[in-house]
């Protein structure tokens, strides 16, 4: 794509605001933060990463991760404000789900190890993983509100903290999962996924472009399963003091 080309991808945002403006909606002004922000972040780590590739070190290539990783983790631990120590709860869980994926595609041979493919793939997976952490701390928050009475009554009948908690961890764990799991279904029929269109564009033939998006896509599933799980028992145990008793989180 030429570079004229890529400034006239901004017709596409001119079009939104004036949308927003016609239908009064006062979005103009995100909308050019937006786009600003999204041409000055892409521009800045295309040099960084074009840097890194041609020097293909691992310093460099887990300081990226490291980057990715404490900002993901940042921006999912704002869903569980109140929760004691939710940041490196995040952290760890999301770090622990990325160095397993990283390490089964490697051992397999699934990936190569460089940085052209480590950085990228590494991205798609912690970034799946802030998702579903961000959904697994919003509906834990939710389900301590709406479900105190019910893991109340539990505990005064002489149930454990962890019995009195698992229907609410059930559920967090599900709705986590539910994104990754409809996108699964449907991959293919609704839309081709990101990857596979980007392999397709750049000129990758269809059915390597079709292995390498399974490759991503069951490593998503298995991804989110892991940081669901791992996620929702640390953070569930914090609802109650070590006696077992219900103290709830400050939010909640």
């Amino acid at each position: 794509m030429s570079t004229l080309a890529t400034i006239a991808t901004v017709c596409f945002v001119l079009i939104a605001m004036g949308v927003s403006l016609w239908q009064k909606l006062n979005l103009e002004k995100d909308l050019i933060i937006a786009t600003l922000r999204a041409g000055i972040q892409l521009t800045l780590v295309g040099y960084v990463l074009q840097f890194i590739f041609e020097v293909n070190s691992w310093i460099y290539i887990l300081l990226i991760i490291t980057v990715a990783v404490s900002v993901a983790a940042g921006n999912a631990a704002s869903r569980g404000k109140g929760i004691p120590y939710i940041y490196l709860r995040v952290l760890l869980t999301i770090s622990v789900v990325t160095g397993l994926t990283l390490s089964g595609m490697l051992g397999l041979g699934m990936i190569e190890a460089k940085a052209s493919m480590l950085i990228p793939i590494s991205g798609m997976v912690i970034g799946n993983s802030m998702v579903v952490s961000s959904l697994l701390l919003s509906r834990m928050k939710e389900n301590a509100i709406s479900m105190r009475e019910e893991i109340l009554v539990s505990l005064s009948l002489g149930a454990s903290y962890k019995q009195a908690s698992r229907k609410m961890v059930k559920q967090a764990v599900k709705a986590g999962m539910i994104p990754i799991i409809d996108s699964t279904k449907t991959v293919g029929l609704v839309q081709l996924p990101g990857m596979m269109t980007g392999l397709i564009i750049a000129g990758t033939p269809p059915l390597e472009a079709v292995r390498y998006q399974l490759l991503i896509m069951f490593s998503f599933t298995a991804s989110a399963a892991l940081v669901s799980m791992i996620l929702a028992f640390l953070v569930y145990p914090t609802l109650f003091n070590k006696e077992h008793q219900y103290r709830g989180w400050k939010d909640s």
